[in-house]
């Protein structure tokens, strides 16, 4: 998988993505991250990449041109057009795993980093884009959202981790959240772990996994546990 980084910031990202599953991810040639720096689609000499809003108001908004220049020499230099555009964004769609799957499964992932108010709408109208919202709260970076979608693909890359089974059967892989898990001391502080874990019955431990998910699920996301019971009836 390629993923490219579009990003007026490649510092913010930079330190990350070369560090654990990411890395790892990286080496094993599982997937190519590429970071674009937009400063270097400006045609100004103070490399400028936002403007104050037509229309007045607080805030700035990131250039149309760096950011369609950009697209425009990735699509031409490396046979892009089959690749998916994400901007992380308040008005995406909620990320969810199922939709990490999806983007996985991809062969060219491009995303852009929005930065202040945002980027300029008309970036909509040169290529299409899908939006991702990592969830209802605003971040002063784009980066950030960026990063959160890149763990969550690197991760799900064959070979990348070692029992890929792992993160296959990680929380809302199926919309149940996951099970407890627990390591040793078998007992610390006189609290013990739930005996069905030592007793090797992995049929008994299986079944005793998925209660507890189900359980937790409904406590603490009824709405995820409405829609697995609504799946599984």
């Amino acid at each position: 998988m390629r993923i490219d980084i579009l990003t007026g910031f490649p510092k913010i990202v930079e330190g990350p993505l070369n560090e654990s599953i990411i890395k790892i991810g990286r080496q094993k040639g599982a997937v190519q991250i590429v970071v674009h720096n937009l400063r270097d689609y400006t045609d100004d000499k103070h490399k400028t990449i936002d403007d104050y809003p037509y229309g007045g108001g607080p805030g700035m908004v990131l250039k149309v041109e760096p950011i369609v220049r950009a697209l425009d020499v990735l699509f031409t230099e490396h046979n892009a057009d089959e690749a998916q555009i994400v901007l992380p964004s308040p008005r995406g769609t909620t990320l969810t795993q199922s939709l990490v799957t999806r983007y996985s499964l991809a062969g060219h992932l491009v995303i852009i980093c929005g930065h202040y108010k945002g980027i300029d709408e008309r970036v909509h109208d040169f290529y299409k884009i899908e939006e991702v919202s990592i969830g209802d709260y605003i971040l002063s970076s784009g980066e950030i959202a960026a990063l959160v979608l890149v763990d969550a693909l690197v991760r799900l890359q064959p070979g990348v981790i070692k029992d890929i089974d792992s993160a296959w059967t990680d929380s809302f892989s199926d919309d149940l959240l996951d099970a407890p898990y627990y390591t040793r001391p078998a007992e610390f502080r006189g609290v013990k772990v739930p005996q069905v874990l030592t007793s090797g019955d992995h049929k008994k431990i299986e079944q005793w996994r998925l209660r507890q998910r189900e359980d937790l699920t409904r406590k603490r996301r009824p709405d995820l546990y409405e829609k697995y019971i609504k799946i599984n009836k």
